[in-house]
C-alpha cells in the first residue's frame, strides 16, 4: 500500500513539475485516477492527502483538488531542525524569508488567496487541544501567505520545509494556555494587514510573530 501510494504521489508531483497540470488547474477526479493508474480509492485518497500536506494542492469541497504550487527542482531538502540552536537558526531564516513574503502577499493577494488564508486562520483557531491539527493549520497559514505572493519560489521554499518548520511545543497548543491565544491573535493581525493590503504593516506583523516565536522557544 505504502509503495503504491508513494508511486502515485511521485507521478502526480512529476506531472505538476513538468507543467502538465499547472497551478490553478484541477487534478483528475478520484475515479479518473483510480482508472488511469489502476490503484484503489484508498491509495488515491492517501496520495491526495500527502500532496495537500506538502502544500502542492488544495481540496475544495464539491469542486475537487486544485494545484497550488509547482515543486522546486533545486533539490533543497533540509533536514528537520533537531537541536535548540538549529530551531533558533530556522526561525532566523524564516524571518528573512517570510517578512518579505508577507509584504508581497499584501500587495498582490487576490480574493481566492485571501479566502484560503482565512480558512487556514480559522482552522488553526479551531484546532485548540489538537496539536497535530494545529501544527498542520499553522503551516498552511504560513504557506498560503507565500502562495499569495504569486511568486512560486516563496511557496516552493516553504513547501520544502514542510510542517516541521512550525516550532511550538505541543503542550503549549492548548486552549487554556496563553501561548495559544497569543499565536491566534498574532495570526489575526497578520491576516488583517494582508486583507487591507498594507504591505509594510504585514511585514511588521510577521516579524513580530516570528520574533515572538523565538522568544517563546527561549522561555522556560
Amino acid at each position: 500500500m505504502t509503495s503504491r501510494t508513494q508511486q502515485l504521489v511521485d507521478t502526480l508531483t512529476a506531472r505538476i513539475q513538468d507543467g502538465v497540470i499547472r497551478p490553478g488547474e484541477r487534478l483528475p477526479t478520484e475515479a479518473d485516477l483510480v482508472q488511469t493508474y489502476r490503484v484503489s480509492r484508498t491509495v488515491v485518497r492517501e496520495a491526495i492527502a500527502r500532496l495537500k500536506a506538502a502544500g502542492l494542492i488544495d481540496t475544495q469541497h464539491g469542486r475537487g483538488s486544485f494545484v497550488l504550487a509547482r515543486p522546486s527542482t533545486t533539490g533543497f531538502d533540509p533536514a528537520p531542525a533537531a537541536t535548540r540552536q538549529e530551531l533558533l537558526d530556522l526561525l532566523d531564516f524564516r524571518i528573512g524569508v517570510e517578512v518579505e513574503a508577507a509584504g508581497l502577499a499584501a500587495a498582490r493577494r487576490g480574493r481566492p488567496a485571501l479566502a484560503r488564508l482565512r480558512e487556514a486562520l480559522d482552522d488553526f483557531a479551531a484546532a485548540a487541544d489538537h496539536p497535530s491539527a494545529a501544527v498542520r493549520a499553522d503551516f498552511q497559514f504560513h504557506l498560503r501567505i507565500a502562495q499569495a505572493t504569486g511568486n512560486r519560489y516563496f511557496a516552493d521554499l516553504l513547501a520544502s520545509l514542510g510542517p516541521s518548520m512550525i516550532i511550538v511545543p505541543r503542550e503549549r497548543l492548548h486552549p487554556d494556555r496563553p501561548d495559544f491565544a497569543r499565536i491566534v491573535a498574532e495570526h489575526d493581525t497578520i491576516y488583517a494587514t494582508i486583507e487591507r493590503q498594507d504591505a509594510e504593516a504585514a511585514r511588521a506583523a510577521v516579524r513580530v510573530h516570528l520574533s515572538n516565536s523565538r522568544a517563546r522557544l527561549l522561555a522556560p
